[in-house]
């Protein structure tokens, strides 16, 4: 390595802390969850855009064999035609949140429909499950000041990622597993997915990725475990532990 190419690296490196540090610095104010912070070595799983046949349910056997519990963060277009497995998630021990009525980005549509839709979103949530609503996942990670705000208003808190499982790409399992890896550690907050958003959740976003959810998330917890990383949702992680907020916004 060159002594300039060193300096590059150490100047994109102090860049990205400063980035990092001022988001963290303007997320006391309107901050979205990105991490726990925590002397446990757990990590937060978390899974989007169920229920769905053929994955929630080979994604709750994975996480019984493995002793793990996990956040769901359910799209109500999906629970309403599938209430017994979101019954399933329930009965199993695992966090229920708010993801969407729909899949559609929040960013394209008018603020008070988003206001609208995700009040009504958290409390048919609520009264599907019977258990209260703290958190909102926005649909692709985007949102904007305006409807951060929108959601900090009905009473959730927005929860974003760091690492992710690639798990609606078109890559193989390896490639997954190895992605699910880079960057985890205690209090990482992980991106998966037991389902795949289509046309009848407003999504547009072609065909789903051809895979066994259950195994790839079976393989993904005993690589964590073999790190000494036990798998929390994060309402458990939270109990030891306290959130690392970050001012993150995509429009």
């Amino acid at each position: 390595m060159t002594g300039r190419t060193a300096a590059v690296r150490v100047a994109r490196s102090g860049r990205r802390s400063l980035v990092g540090a001022a988001r963290r610095g303007a997320g006391r104010l309107a901050g979205s969850a990105v991490a726990v912070r925590t002397a446990e070595r757990h990590v937060v799983l978390t899974f989007d855009d169920g229920p769905e046949p053929g994955g929630t349910d080979r994604v709750l056997a994975a996480l019984a064999d493995a002793g793990a519990t996990a956040t769901f963060f359910v799209l109500l277009s999906r629970a309403r035609r599938y209430p017994g497995l979101l019954a399933e998630v329930v009965a199993a021990g695992h966090e229920v949140a708010l993801h969407g009525v729909d899949h559609r980005a929040l960013p394209d549509l008018p603020l008070a429909e988003v206001a609208r839709l995700v009040r009504t979103g958290k409390a048919e949530l609520e009264d599907a499950t019977g258990r209260a609503v703290r958190w909102h996942r926005p649909p692709y990670g985007r949102q904007t000041p305006r409807t951060w705000r929108a959601v900090v208003q009905a009473g959730l808190l927005p929860v974003l990622w760091g690492p992710t499982t690639w798990d609606w790409r078109d890559v193989s399992h390896a490639e997954r597993l190895a992605k699910a890896q880079e960057g985890v550690g205690p209090g990482a907050i992980v991106l998966a997915h037991d389902g795949f958003a289509g046309p009848e959740d407003l999504a547009w976003d072609g065909p789903g990725p051809v895979l066994d959810r259950g195994r790839l998330i079976a393989d993904v917890l005993a690589g964590y475990a073999a790190r000494g990383l036990a798998t929390r949702s994060l309402a458990e992680a939270l109990t030891a532990g306290t959130l690392i907020r970050e001012a993150r916004f995509v429009g």
